[in-house]
């Protein structure tokens, strides 16, 4: 069984030409399966100018906040900074880079060449050997640039193992969180990458429109998983199957165990996504097989009016708490309540390159909300031995509001995929 963040991971694009994003956007859904069509054809990658500006950024952060150096391992900082893809394992790879000079890359020496046809020709490597410290490198990195005694920001993901031997090899350095460089720069999309995101997050949309088509009793999750792929692969995107659950097992947030294929009365919960260009969507729709209880309905219905309630509180200069905390307020009036009794998960995360990533709604960040953050907004209530309804649709702050992030969000019970 491939859990809900698995399916996250699942689905991703490089594609080619951008202008013909908005294009996409505006063109209405296609109604029937037969007249899905490639919907990444024109979609322009990032060009070194996106990646400039991201490091550009990045150095005024660290100016302001007197961080002298920053140093991320492989995975997605480096992706978001570099463009380059680096597995991690024991042995560190990584780059320093200062508001000074260009990234220097730490490299054993056995993979150099490897990492040269990634690396561009005028950044510098160091390397080492097996019975070396790459610490000291880094070490030596700051050194060399005028920090030798600096403050180093290590980005949050990095592995415990690094953090203390860095602290272990090179004393003279002041070890300090780099979240505000990576999220500083991560946190707030750029109109492009907004871009990427409302079409990833259509597709998926569509292609759970085209899954629910299919659904007839006997049916298992598998089979529904399979149709919502192959609605993704018609549209030109390798996406998750939506990890579909059914009837009581829809109080599970994340599924559970136990296997039920679908019989009449159940409702059908769906969550996953895709990728364009390493931005993804994040998508959780709950139809009903069959005509919805009045039980069913009244649900459904709360989880949709604390949907809208968080979308309206999301707007420039509010906290994030205070998005979570109506969200809350519309369960709890709906009967729902009290706290996290059926509404049992935070409102909502970032999302971007990762499925999930900074920031977070939810009670207690007090992080103000800024134009090009990007979010889930999922409220859902779950009544073990009953059936649970998430609605989710990803947001994106305006300088006045907010809105979803592809259209298509749910309206109601019978209009699952509202037109954009």
């Amino acid at each position: 069984m491939i859990s809900r963040r698995g399916f996250l991971k699942m689905g991703s694009v490089s594609v080619a030409a951008f202008g013909f994003v908005d294009k996409i956007l505006a063109n209405p859904a296609p109604a029937v399966q037969t007249q899905l069509q490639n919907m990444v054809q024109g979609v322009q990658s990032l060009t070194a100018e996106d990646f400039a500006a991201r490091m550009e950024k990045a150095r005024r952060l660290m100016v302001e906040n007197k961080i002298d150096g920053f140093f991320m391992e492989g995975g997605t900082t480096m992706k978001y900074f570099t463009n380059i893809n680096w597995g991690r394992s024991e042995r560190t790879f990584g780059a320093v880079f200062t508001a000074k000079q260009p990234p220097v890359w730490v490299c054993s020496r056995f993979e150099l060449e490897r990492a040269r046809e990634s690396i561009p020709a005028d950044q510098e490597v160091r390397t080492w050997h097996e019975d070396e410290s790459p610490f000291k490198l880094i070490g030596g990195i700051m050194k060399d640039a005028g920090f030798a005694t600096g403050r180093l920001g290590i980005d949050p993901s990095s592995r415990t193992f690094v953090l203390y031997a860095i602290k272990r090899d090179v004393p003279g350095l002041e070890v300090v969180d780099g979240a505000l460089i990576s999220e500083g720069c991560r946190g707030t999309k750029t109109e492009k990458e907004i871009a990427y995101l409302d079409l990833a997050n259509k597709i998926t949309k569509m292609a759970y429109r085209e899954g629910f088509k299919t659904l007839r009793e006997g049916m298992t999750t598998g089979e529904l998983s399979a149709a919502i792929r192959d609605a993704h692969a018609r549209m030109g995107v390798s996406g998750g199957g939506g990890g579909g659950s059914f009837g009581p097992n829809t109080a599970f947030p994340h599924g559970t165990r136990t296997v039920r294929n679908l019989q009449k009365g159940d409702n059908v919960l769906v969550d996953g996504g895709c990728d364009i260009e390493d931005f993804g969507s994040d998508i959780t729709r709950t139809v009903f097989f069959g005509k919805p209880t009045d039980r069913q309905r009244k649900v459904w219905n709360a989880v949709k009016k604390a949907q809208t309630a968080a979308l309206k509180a999301c707007r420039p200069g509010v906290a994030c708490e205070e998005v979570d905390k109506a969200a809350r307020k519309a369960i709890d009036a709906a009967g729902f309540g009290p706290e996290y009794k059926y509404f049992t998960h935070r409102l909502g995360h970032g999302i971007g390159m990762d499925g999930h990533e900074y920031p977070y709604l939810v009670r207690g960040n007090k992080l103000k909300l800024e134009p090009g953050m990007t979010f889930s907004n999922e409220p859902g209530i779950y009544i073990y031995g009953e059936f649970g309804v998430r609605i989710e649709d990803c947001m994106v702050v305006t300088k006045d509001g907010a809105r979803y992030l592809g259209g298509l969000e749910a309206i109601s019970v019978e209009q699952q995929f509202g037109e954009p």
